[in-house]
């Protein structure tokens, strides 16, 4: 019989980029975007890239496609643009172009929420998957529900060290499929 293993281990830090989606943003007054900046780095991983990129569903595409084709990043988190306004396209944007969807990401973030803000966590469309090999992770454009998505999820399942599982642990086989249809 298999036992998990609870040994210690190391941290191992990700790479990761942070997209701030929004019309009237900029890198000066993007309360969000330096809430998880501040946390990535603060936890020991490595901010690779920040980027503000406009409420436009190909600019949101071509933004998050270009970051996970790249070698040095390994989680791509956006804020903003999960909400029910009309320019609210985060969702629309990537859903369609993730391998896998982490549909356990919304429920928890939902339930992290409706402790802060209660009935309000309906009004999000926070969500997750997988696309090419990369987490991607989209965020409400809040600065407190970065925080509460960071602080009670992220911070957890992006550390190796984490048990009983981790989304670092599994990360080297994300892109199984992909290798399969190459060889």
């Amino acid at each position: 019989m298999n036992k998990i293993s609870n040994a210690p281990r190391d941290f191992l830090p990700a790479n990761i980029a942070v997209i701030t989606i929004s019309d009237t943003r900029t890198l000066e007054n993007d309360k969000s975007g330096q809430t998880l900046a501040d946390r990535v780095t603060g936890a020991g991983h490595m901010l690779a890239d920040r980027l503000i990129v406009k409420d436009e569903i190909e600019d949101i595409r071509a933004a998050v496609r270009g970051l996970t084709q790249r070698d040095d990043i390994d989680v791509v988190i956006t804020t903003g643009g999960t909400g029910l306004t009309g320019r609210d396209v985060t969702v629309e944007a990537l859903r369609p172009l993730f391998d896998k969807e982490i549909e356990g990401f919304s429920v928890v973030f939902h339930m992290v929420s409706f402790q802060k803000i209660h009935t309000s966590t309906v009004q999000s469309r926070a969500t997750a998957g997988v696309m090419n090999g990369t987490y991607v992770f989209c965020l409400p454009g809040s600065p407190g529900a970065c925080k509460d998505a960071w602080d009670e999820i992220l911070v957890h399942q992006l550390d190796y060290r984490h048990h009983p599982c981790n989304f670092i642990e599994i990360m080297p086989r994300l892109d199984e499929h992909l290798r399969r249809t190459k060889s």
